[in-house]
């Protein structure tokens, strides 16, 4: 069996996480097609101006190749196909994903909207060549179901494709003792990701600054993060990214800092510390959470989007932050962020204080953590899954 995969996509990390290799005996080939070119042109001619004049976010959730790619089936992720070869997509929040419908899922009280683009894109969701759609999180698929309430002519068809698979995680230890460490020492705290505002980085070295200070608490930071403004929930500023990179320089005693580090020096590291970091303010999964979890680490989170499906109390701490009905926090406003904020410190302050006052509590969570990990994102399981869907597809 061929499934072609977006040929630009096809080193991204969502790509591997979800689609390429995932299922044995299956070849994954590139595949080129007329929105490929477009978001080539696209990005051709953003660079030229230096500003980006034509935008590419809805142009990358597209596919048509016409059938030239000789493939048996396409796997899209976050895509839609107007074409006739057979086709399945995974998806992180909702489909058609354009910037209208994603928009909508924002503030404290989403509404969906139609026009022609959406419009074509549910056709293309309801026709014959959609075989599967697969959402990451039980979040994503509410999500998608709200959508579809608004479209009844589509709906019925839409929701028989719809089901819920979680990406699967490989165990990287068997249990916490694996780890060796000592819990009567510094507590080792480690957060990994890119947009470090968003993330809730900002929260989380301030709030561990006080904490040292008012309550002597021996805290070790390990932030992995380019600290990059992705204009998105935070709305950050390059000032804050130099106040934060001075911060870090400043507390070098016990704050270590990575620009950059490949996922298996990432991981590697992951396996000695204590506990796992994302108190974040958006995120539509979480990837590395599941990657602490399977290196025996509970992890400190918020509870938007699919977060409360991987981490709660029992085997992590779980921040609550405030979110509208589809599970997206509530961030559109400044006061509506400087609410999540307040949230994030707070949750950190309790979690880190539970932490000192019973240590073992870490060892406790890690093991089901792992547990967790093995149980409900096992390989051979999602592998097994995904067959059937690609069988079932050509049938």
């Amino acid at each position: 069996m061929i499934v072609g995969v977006l040929g630009f996509r096809f080193d991204h990390y969502s790509y591997v996480r979800n689609i390429i290799g995932k299922v044995p005996g299956v070849e994954y080939c590139k595949t080129k097609d007329l929105y490929a070119r477009k978001n080539a042109l696209a990005h051709l001619v953003n660079r030229w101006v230096k500003r980006e004049v034509l935008q590419t976010f809805d142009i990358n959730h597209q596919f048509n190749d016409f059938g030239l790619n000789k493939v048996d089936l396409l796997h899209l992720y976050n895509g839609i196909s107007y074409g006739r070869t057979p086709w399945v997509s995974t998806f992180e929040t909702i489909l058609p994903r354009f910037t209208k419908v994603v928009e909508a899922t924002h503030g404290a009280d989403p509404e969906f909207i139609s026009d022609q683009k959406i419009l074509k894109g549910m056709k293309a969701l309801a026709g014959s060549p959609c075989k599967r759609l697969i959402a990451m999180s039980e979040c994503s698929a509410t999500m998608q179901r709200a959508l579809l309430a608004g479209f009844d002519r589509f709906g019925e068809k839409i929701v028989s494709k719809l089901i819920v698979m979680h990406p699967s995680q490989e165990l990287l230890l068997s249990n916490f003792k694996d780890k060796s460490l000592d819990l009567n020492g510094r507590i080792n705290f480690m957060f990994v990701g890119n947009a470090f505002f968003r993330k809730g980085g900002h929260e989380i070295i301030e709030t561990f600054k006080g904490l040292r200070e008012q309550f002597n608490y021996d805290i070790g930071l390990i932030i992995v993060s380019d600290m990059r403004l992705d204009g998105y929930a935070a709305s950050a500023t390059q000032e804050d990214v130099q106040t934060a990179s001075d911060f870090i320089g400043e507390n070098r005693a016990w704050i270590s800092y990575y620009k950059h580090l490949s996922n298996a020096d990432t991981l590697e590291m992951m396996k000695r510390v204590h506990v796992g970091l994302l108190p974040t303010y958006a995120d539509s999964y979480g990837y590395s959470v599941l990657e602490f979890q399977a290196c025996g680490c509970p992890v400190i989170t918020t509870n938007v989007r699919a977060l409360p499906e991987i981490n709660d109390n029992e085997k992590g701490w779980l921040i609550e932050v405030p979110k509208n009905r589809l599970g997206e926090a509530i961030y559109t406003t400044k006061p509506d962020r400087m609410a999540i904020s307040s949230a994030i410190r707070k949750g950190l302050e309790n979690a880190v204080q539970q932490i000192f006052t019973d240590r073992s509590a870490i060892q406790s969570k890690a093991e089901k953590s792992l547990l967790s990990v093995k149980l409900h994102h096992s390989r051979e399981n999602f592998a097994a899954q995904m067959t059937n869907i690609y069988r079932d597809a050509l049938d």
